[in-house]
């Protein structure tokens, strides 16, 4: 099984890119760490977070174990280390292989989605800030794609292309 894990700053097109991933590829599950955390009101912890984690591992457990799952697609805004290494101790535990990609956007274009999103609760100025005030964070982190200038649909296109290369179209 293959661990889709899409890593990147609030608003950059992570949920959008992986529902994409997930409607192209048959049997793809799809989690949103969000999910696995949502608690109200919301408390970023150490401890609700280990807690997401934990949850979203034995999501990916369970879903390793059904017939008709051939890969899963993580979208959660990682940004501390310890979240990462962990989830790669919990796939590898799983013996299902992880491929990483960290999606980023430029200043401007971060503003023009965050303010043309209108589904998402969590489009307000304070958290507007946060995300903008992540984005270096992130641009150090591997396996970057820039999706200044993409639709979701080719930011998806992309790393299922990168996922799947050798294994036949969409790995069937």
């Amino acid at each position: 099984m293959k661990v889709i894990v899409i890593n990147g700053p609030m608003g950059v097109g992570k949920t959008a890119a992986g529902r994409l991933i997930a409607e192209k590829l048959p049997g793809t599950a799809f989690i949103d760490g969000d999910w696995c955390m949502d608690l109200h009101p919301f408390v970023g912890s150490r401890e609700t977070r280990e807690m997401a984690v934990d949850n979203i591992l034995h999501m990916i457990g369970n879903y390793r174990k059904c017939s008709v799952c051939r890969r899963v697609v993580l979208v959660w805004l990682m940004d501390d280390a310890w979240v990462r290494r962990r989830f790669a101790e919990g796939i590898s535990a799983l013996q299902a292989e992880e491929r990483n990609f960290t999606l980023l956007c430029g200043r401007e274009e971060l503003i023009h989605r965050w303010k043309n999103d209108r589904e998402c609760e969590w489009r307000t100025e304070e958290w507007l800030e946060i995300s903008l005030k992540s984005l270096p964070q992130f641009a150090a982190m591997e396996n970057i794609i820039c999706t200044d200038g993409l639709t979701a649909e080719q930011v998806a296109d992309r790393i299922i292309r990168e996922t799947e290369r050798g294994e036949g179209i969409y790995g069937e």
